[in-house]
């Protein structure tokens, strides 16, 4: 088969003239467009330009969008997920052929995939365990990896009772599960409204339902057309990048997916229905101040360890730049041309994460006079812990503190119409031969960039995916750029030679406390 060459674009948004009038507060980022990736596939005869697994890719010529459609070879059963079994089915068992949306001969499939969360407070443990178990949260050098999950089961111990609390004071457990179960239901509406049936799927990558069970469920309902959509709007390593990691494991290993086709949408914060939808929360918040114009609006996105962005080439905090500057534009449209900042949140460990540090951010922020601050969770399309307890609770009581008076929250999007419609549109604009299928004008609506099959857009994005740096490099010595990243060696490297001596003696208080009760 030939590849045939397609080569798309879609050309970043950069600030319009009257951006100058727009206020960032002073030592904020500087917000800047950047190019939008993508990637070619050059006409070669019998083999593709970049990474090659399981054979060539056919392309849909779409005027504006990259759409590849993957067919492979040679995979067996899949996993289980990280250390836990599945326990719930992703929906409901098929209650025959007739219950599954077809178009044609298709059978159309969405899989949504997002963080998961724990349930309940006996969930805490082992779903921390799940994700310190993951090798895109916490890297090790290659020489370590074999203390993966013993890391994990330690750091998991140690962390469960202070989640536990955070836990506690939102209800017990993390809404994020309820919350996307709905999100779904409002997509497939969405879907069946624009006339395009579809069934949509839920996969969790470090809680039920796991993604390896919307897989099963995918299977049993003989979906042969799939696409991929992250609840992420910014593209990262560690989110986005781990579960289409994770879902090219399992595709790897699955003969039913060699006759399914699947597209990808990695990112979608350049949206227009996405940025008009925070726009609207953003304004109807802003009411609710005595003098909205004197607001500051703080946009607090999750952090990643520096590293993945400098090293690794992570294009979250350039996406995230960007999308706050999406935001700001649309805002100004309205009039509104509010002091802004950006500055991120959830940092865990001694390494250095990316900055601003959104709690001293905030400290500053009240050191400088600001007295009234509009929250925006902007890296977040559901309300869950990061939202309920760390911004409503820890963030807004350092504000107060700080001498902030006036504080307000914008509510995640969750099935806000606007939303889930735009996402009905991605979906749709995604899905190969689109053209036949669209409800609206592609030719005037925002491309989709970079889509396409999972192994080429991990290679886009993670060319050196099998090699790719610890946050902190334990090996490297000499003067460091800060005395955090140094601390963060040492101790990185303190608990390296505690494990390895735990393991290899079988004794030790760590096994005394039963952190390590298989190792003897």
């Amino acid at each position: 088969m030939n590849c045939q060459v397609m080569n798309t674009s879609s050309p970043s948004p950069s600030p319009s003239s009257s951006s100058s009038s727009r206020n960032p507060i002073p030592n904020s980022p500087l917000l800047l467009g950047r190019p939008t990736v993508c990637y070619s596939l050059s006409h070669k005869t019998n083999r593709c330009s970049g990474i090659q697994i399981g054979g060539c890719h056919e392309i849909v010529n779409l005027p504006k969008n990259c759409v590849v459609r993957k067919y492979a070879s040679g995979w067996s059963d899949a996993k289980q997920p990280l250390g836990y079994p599945p326990q719930a089915l992703v929906a409901s068992e098929s209650q025959g052929v007739s219950s599954i949306p077809i178009i044609g001969d298709e059978k159309i499939g969405v899989l949504l995939l997002n963080l998961g969360g724990p349930e309940t407070l006996d969930d805490v443990q082992p779903f921390l365990f799940n994700l310190f178990a993951d090798p895109d949260i916490i890297r090790l050098p290659r020489l370590f990896r074999f203390l993966q999950k013993p890391l994990a089961q330690f750091i998991s111990v140690l962390r469960a009772p202070k989640s536990k609390e955070g836990y506690a004071s939102i209800g017990g457990g993390s809404p994020l599960r309820k919350i996307t179960d709905a999100q779904a239901e409002e997509l497939r509406k969405s879907l069946w409204e624009k006339n395009v049936p579809a069934k949509v799927y839920v996969g969790m990558r470090y809680w039920h339902p796991f993604t390896e069970e919307a897989i099963e469920q995918i299977k049993k309902d003989g979906i042969t057309k799939l696409v991929v959509l992250p609840l992420y709007p910014q593209f990262s390593i560690s989110t986005s990048g781990s579960s289409l990691r994770l879902l090219e494991s399992i595709f790897r290993e699955d003969e039913y997916l060699v006759n399914m086709q699947h597209t990808v949408i990695p990112s979608w914060y350049q949206r227009e229905g996405y940025i008009k939808a925070m726009a609207d929360l953003i304004e109807k918040e802003l009411q609710t101040f005595g003098y909205p114009e004197k607001v500051v609006i703080f946009f607090s996105a999750h952090g990643v360890p520096l590293a993945y962005v400098e090293e690794a080439g992570d294009p979250y905090k350039a996406e995230m730049e960007e999308c706050v500057e999406l935001i700001m534009e649309e805002l100004e449209k309205r009039r509104i041309t509010n002091p802004y900042t950006l500055a991120y949140q959830s940092r865990v460990g001694p390494v250095e994460w990316l900055k601003p540090y959104t709690d001293e951010t905030i400290i500053d922020l009240g050191r400088k006079g600001v007295k009234s601050l509009l929250a925006v969770p902007i890296s977040f399309v559901s309300e869950h812990i990061e939202t309920l307890e760390e911004i409503d609770v820890e963030y807004k009581e350092l504000a107060l503190k700080s001498g902030i008076e006036k504080w307000g929250r914008v509510a995640a999007l969750g099935c806000e119409q606007t939303f889930i419609s735009d996402l009905a549109d991605a979906v749709i604009e995604s899905l190969p031969y689109v053209g036949a299928m669209a409800v609206s004008n592609l030719e005037a609506r925002q491309s989709l960039v970079p889509l396409g099959s999972v192994e080429e857009l991990l290679a886009v994005y993670d060319s050196q995916r099998r090699e790719l740096p610890p946050p902190v490099t334990v090996w490297e010595w000499g003067w460091t750029k800060s005395a955090e990243t140094w601390n963060g060696r040492a101790a990185m490297l303190a608990v390296l030679v505690l494990l390895v001596l735990e393991v290899t003696t079988g004794e030790g208080f760590l096994h005394q406390w039963g952190v390590l009760p298989l190792f003897h």
